[in-house]
């Protein structure tokens, strides 16, 4: 399972736990809090009925004639109320009056009346002068047909003469229940869906950056030229720092001893050289003998510095990370540029170059650093080509990269060779003179093809000769 997932799953795990257990206690207050909200109210209504029914007193009795006459008025209403998104067209109240001793003188629904109600809850706490109350279900097994009963004491000269209960059943007010339930549901899948999104926001900003650091430790193990990620601000950019340090300092290190060593070793030949032509000099040689030590001398040190030149420039460029002087090139003038550059030894050797660059082909870079890349490519060219012989330039384009193509007639790169062509200080001996160059030239080539998102390589071409080719990002 990816980072990304497992972080997903993570937040999204604990926000959700956690919005349930909030959501669902919420939904759970709702019940009880409409109940106390409907007992509240009818403990108001029943007092108020309580006072009126002694309105109706004969030889101090009850007398609940006038009264049943005017809740039979009452029952027969439509109250066609819009309660919030709920329609009303009955009432819902029951009201049944006891005398003193608890037997039944009056019910609303003709049903109770005679019966002893003295036992109930609400009758039995009110004529001993306490809250009474009771909630009994209509129907037996049904949860839903739950009836509240909520009892006032009937005063009269302040002797409790009778109780007046009003009772109402709980379903009447289910549906409010219900859409609070709903509304609280609705209310939890937007937090859910709003807490997915910034789940998947931060994770996907936590694992950019996570993957922009992996992507730069490949490319640093793969020799590759890239600068390190800009990551703003906080740990993961101080990580990112960190990286980009121990990497200029483990290259460093390995740098310098590769190069010490690569080094020391080809300045051995051009040393030991110089120091046996000396060493000739110190004697009495024939004048012409002497020049000989004296030329081989200013070879050798051209030799070296040379060398030192190429290697300090290679240098340079393989401690960059990114391009400095960017500019648009056009490919074509770029290529005549270094043909310009090269024609007298191409006429030395009567070669011919030709330059079939399109004219519309460009890229965008450092163009002294690609007029050295392709002079380097040019001059080993003519190096291994024979008098006569013909050197061209070519280029197709795919998937938005130009493939610069230099291709000769030479004797082709042995076998051998080729795992090793762009190795520093790797060379061939010249075809003409059986002499190695300072083998920085294609070490070079390849940084600076780095360097500009591109690649190079060399191989033999089927017809013979050695094709190089040059890839590089088109710019339109």
């Amino acid at each position: 399972m990816s980072i990304t997932l497992r972080l997903l799953l993570g937040y999204f795990l604990i926000v959700g736990l956690a919005a349930w257990f909030v959501l669902n206690s919420f939904s759970e207050e709702v019940k009880p809090g409409v109940r106390q909200t409907m007992e509240d109210t009818l403990v108001d209504t029943a007092h108020l009925l309580a006072e009126m029914a002694t309105w109706q007193m004969h030889a101090d009795k009850l007398d609940t004639r006038k009264f049943a006459e005017a809740f039979d008025r009452y029952q027969a209403r439509e109250p066609r109320a819009h309660i919030w998104e709920f329609k009303k067209d009955t009432v819902d109240l029951q009201v049944y009056i006891t005398d003193a001793k608890g037997i039944v003188i009056y019910d609303s629904a003709d049903e109770a009346v005679g019966q002893d109600y003295s036992k109930w809850n609400d009758v039995y706490l009110t004529l001993r002068g306490q809250y009474g109350v009771r909630s009994t279900l209509a129907i037996a097994d049904d949860k839903r047909s739950n009836v509240m009963h909520v009892a006032a004491p009937i005063l009269y000269r302040d002797k409790v003469i009778g109780v007046l209960t009003v009772a109402k059943p709980t379903l009447s007010v289910q549906p409010f229940i219900d859409s609070s339930r709903k509304k609280i549901a609705k209310a939890g899948w937007w937090l859910m869906g709003g807490a997915l999104a910034i789940g998947l926001l931060f994770t996907w900003w936590l694992t950019r950056s996570i993957d922009a650091l992996r992507r730069y430790a490949r490319d640093v193990s793969a020799g590759k030229k890239v600068p390190a990620p800009e990551l703003g601000s906080g740990e993961l950019a101080e990580l990112g720092k960190a990286l980009a340090e121990m990497r200029e300092k483990l290259d460093g290190r390995e740098y310098i001893e590769n190069y010490v060593h690569h080094l020391a070793h080809e300045m051995k030949s051009p040393l030991a050289a110089l120091q046996g032509a000396a060493e000739l000099l110190d004697e009495n040689l024939p004048e012409r003998e002497r020049a000989i030590f004296t030329a081989n001398i200013r070879e050798q040190s051209g030799r070296l510095k040379d060398m030192l030149d190429k290697l300090l420039a290679l240098a340079k460029l393989e401690h960059r990370t990114a391009l400095e002087d960017v500019s648009r090139i056009s490919l074509q003038e770029l290529t005549a540029t270094v043909i310009a550059d090269h024609a007298p030894r191409l006429q030395q050797h009567n070669i011919t170059c030709r330059n079939n660059i399109p004219i519309d082909a460009y890229t965008s870079g450092e163009f002294f650093l690609l007029r050295q890349a392709l002079a380097n490519l040019l001059s080993n060219a003519i190096d291994f080509s024979g008098d006569g012989s013909l050197i061209e330039f070519s280029l197709h384009t795919e998937s938005g990269m130009h493939h610069l193509q230099l291709r000769d007639q030479g004797s082709g790169i042995p076998d051998y060779a080729m795992p090793r062509i762009f190795e520093r200080f790797y060379s061939l001996a010249r075809p003409a003179t059986q002499r190695k160059s300072s083998g920085l030239g294609l070490p070079f080539v390849r940084e600076v093809a780095l360097l500009h998102g591109g690649t190079i390589t060399l191989k033999n071409h089927a017809d013979g000769g050695v094709e190089a080719e040059f890839i590089l990002p088109a710019a339109y």
